[in-house]
């Protein structure tokens, strides 16, 4: 590799460094840079061969992540890790290897924390489910929870 392509190679590894990124994301912040696709090739092939870049950690850092912080369900992970242009095997992997217990608690919490005035309770458990949709989580599962059966 150039001089000049180390240069970029080690800021690509500070940029993974910092945190887990996707192929997706590098590639983007080096087009960002005005790198041609040749050594961004060469420069993605060099950090995976590092382990500065890994898939299948990404995704289930990510998945992981949005759930416990943004309080995501599997809809929204998963339509967020398609964005990233990840392999659907990796991506189904990774949800299902989420803690369904903590999912489930996740998904208590969300529906907890929103507040409908509204004194029919199926309209209201109905508007507490299309939050719960929002939030990513399976409509199903929310209408359980708001039963009780779980």
């Amino acid at each position: 590799m150039a001089p000049e392509h180390t240069f970029l190679l080690d800021k690509a590894r500070n940029f993974c460094a910092y945190q887990e990124r996707s192929i997706f994301d590098v590639k983007a912040k080096l087009i960002s840079w005005k790198v041609s696709e040749k050594i961004i090739s060469e420069i993605i092939l060099q950090l995976e061969k590092e382990d500065f870049i890994n898939e299948e950690r990404f995704t289930f850092a990510y998945a992981t992540g949005k759930l416990r912080n943004n309080r995501w369900g599997r809809n929204k992970i998963s339509y967020a890790l398609r964005q990233k242009q990840l392999p659907e095997l990796t991506i189904q992997i990774a949800l299902n290897s989420l803690d369904e217990e903590e999912y489930i608690n996740t998904l208590k919490a969300v529906l907890s924390s929103k507040k409908i005035d509204d004194n029919d309770e199926f309209r209201r458990n109905n508007k507490l489910v299309k939050f719960a949709q929002q939030k990513g989580f399976q409509p199903e599962l929310a209408w359980k929870v708001l039963k009780g059966e779980i």
